[in-house]
């Protein structure tokens, strides 16, 4: 009897589950320390700057962003980040 749905993935950890196919982590507090050092950096908010921007490529800028549904601030964080992790 099913109380509820269930996500996709959750019905793939599910039946990875029922099959056997999922391992125990040896070392959970070590595992779990790992991934909390992950999120918090992720999660880490960044530094303010100050940039000068002509008002045509702001206006550019903010609907670029409304198209791709974020925040333009977001947005240009995101192209820099991009822009960065390529080279």
């Amino acid at each position: 009897m099913k109380y509820f749905e269930l996500e996709p993935e959750e019905e793939e950890l599910l039946r990875g589950f029922e099959k056997g196919e999922l391992k125990s982590v040896l070392q959970v507090s070590k595992e779990k320390a790992r991934y909390q050092k992950i999120v918090a950096s992720v999660l880490k908010k960044g530094k303010n700057i100050n940039i000068r921007l002509s008002e045509h490529d702001l206006l550019k800028l903010k609907a670029k962003a409304l198209e791709e549904g974020l925040p333009y601030q977001t947005y240009l964080a995101s192209l820099v980040h991009k822009h960065l992790k390529v080279r």
